[in-house]
């Protein structure tokens, strides 16, 4: 027994850090258990075992074989690091601007979300925007709003800004790790004050992202809704495995 558990506890690590230096990213499959057995020179249980282990630490999804993913210009965006990562690591220069960082109450949101009315929450808003190619300044493809459990140790961040200007690493160092989620995507009319922010006409289609996380507790941890230009956006959805 020790000795599969070791098999499958060298392989899962092997894949982690495969998946954390970029090499598998979430927009991609990772190979089928027949691949991975004759790889590693292993059983399929012991495959299994192994991606349980990336599942459950959320590193990869195994839901019926079916995944989404969101990209930009049909580059797929891995955005377990947050959105400026996932632009980050796909080689796209956007440009992010923060519209608000502050504390708030959001007694809707958070009856929505099944919290306590009085549930304080850390409100990031950004849009980001896309040099023009004619050099006539930046144009907004996407606007982002946050709303993060606002536990104590957040309590300074409006003042003192994001770490590294990624709210996932603030979080993280706040003790708020992303561990499951939930992402809905629809196409949906531009409200007036969405549309101001990405200077769009109000009522314009746009592709809305609401994606919900919690930690390893089942704790919420972010629930944030993204407006994202279809010009440059879109939501592939990917069903079955590889071959084999």
């Amino acid at each position: 027994m020790s000795e599969v558990l070791s098999k499958h506890q060298r392989i899962a690590d092997l894949l982690t850090q495969e998946i954390r230096a970029g090499r598998l990213r979430q927009g991609s499959q990772l190979p089928g258990e027949h691949a991975l057995t004759k790889r590693f020179a292993v059983s399929r249980t012991t495959v299994r075992q192994a991606l349980r282990k990336l599942s459950d630490e959320g590193l990869i999804a195994t839901r019926a074989g079916i995944g989404s993913v969101v990209t930009f210009d049909g580059t797929p965006l891995d955005d377990r690091e947050g959105w400026t990562a996932a632009f980050a690591y796909a080689g796209t220069p956007l440009a992010a601007t923060v519209l608000r960082l502050e504390g708030l109450l959001d007694a809707e949101l958070a009856q929505r979300l099944g919290l306590a009315e009085e549930t304080g929450f850390l409100a990031l808003d950004r849009v980001r925007s896309l040099a023009d190619s004619d050099g006539n300044g930046d144009v907004p493809v996407s606007l982002e709003l946050s709303r993060s459990l606002l536990v104590p140790e957040l309590a300074e961040i409006p003042r003192t800004g994001l770490l590294d200007g990624s709210l996932t690493r603030t979080l993280a160092a706040a003790g708020l790790i992303q561990r499951r989620g939930r992402q809905v995507a629809s196409v949906a009319p531009l409200p007036p004050s969405e549309a101001t922010a990405l200077a769009r006409p109000a009522g314009e289609a746009f592709l809305k992202v609401e994606r919900t996380s919690w930690d390893q507790d089942d704790g919420f941890v972010e629930h944030v809704t993204s407006w994202l230009s279809p010009e440059h956006f879109r939501l592939e959805l990917t069903f079955g495995g590889p071959a084999g």
